[in-house]
């Protein structure tokens, strides 16, 4: 007895690179902007155009608020070099405040997609797998499930980890999408206010022919109050563990 074909199968086959696109179009972006870019969004480019841009935000300034929002968000969300830059520019342009709101939301937005595109295409999946898995790996899932809040601001307040990563860990455990917008636009506000101050400092620092002084969040008067702010998200997931031990 002969059956009909399946009509869903080619769209079942293809439904998973379907929801690979976006992830795959972000990453190669990001691999060609790396070649490509590099030389363009940089230091030495803010400072030969500095007057050009200080002229067009004095006669269109809402109009620089929304190209700028936008110019970071296509850096952040396609992961492109120069995101530093940017926030120097939030700063340069629009002074500490409100060049920090600025900075913010453009980051926040593009993480954003980046977090959609992984959780998209590789997440749901994979934190279903995580889920029904039995072991180190579901112990860690639900580990992360349990202080998710935690876990989030620690992966933002701590310069070492890489932003792109902050950006898909969250998405590859299966992190609801209002926790992790929350915690993204708090969370990178302490990092962000440091070099949109810096940035609004620039004018002397141009003034003087020198260049800014990227490693300052590293340095003990920044980098120690933002490590207490780290172990202050941390001491939730520390009661609960030493309320489990007692």
């Amino acid at each position: 007895m002969m059956t009909e074909p399946d009509l869903d199968t080619p769209a079942k086959a293809a439904n998973p690179i379907l929801r690979r696109l976006p992830l795959i179009a972000i990453l190669s972006v990001a691999v060609i902007g790396a070649f490509t870019l590099r030389d363009y969004l940089s230091f030495e480019t803010l400072a030969q155009n500095r007057e050009a841009l200080l002229a067009f935000r004095d006669a269109n300034y809402l109009i620089t608020v929304l190209a700028f929002v936008a110019a970071y968000v296509v850096i952040v969300g396609f992961s492109l070099p120069g995101a530093t830059i940017a926030t120097l520019t939030g700063g340069f342009l629009f002074s500490t405040f409100p060049g920090v709101l600025f900075n913010v939301t453009g980051a926040t937005i593009g993480a954003t997609l980046i977090f959609l595109a992984a959780s998209w295409g590789l997440g749901e999946r994979l934190a279903a797998k995580m889920e029904g898995s039995d072991g180190a790996v579901k112990s860690i899932k639900d580990g992360i499930d349990e202080n998710q809040w935690s876990v989030l601001f620690l992966i933002r307040l701590v310069p070492a980890v890489p932003f792109f990563v902050a950006n898909l860990i969250p998405a590859l455990v299966g992190v609801p999408l209002h926790r992790f917008v929350i915690s993204t636009f708090l969370g990178i506000i302490p990092g962000a206010l440091v070099y949109t101050s810096v940035g609004a400092g620039l004018g002397e620092v141009f003034a003087r022919g020198e260049t800014p002084n990227l490693g300052i969040i590293f340095e003990p008067h920044i980098l120690f109050p933002m490590l207490g702010l780290a172990a202050l998200a941390a001491l939730p997931m520390a009661l609960k563990f030493f309320k489990k031990d007692a």
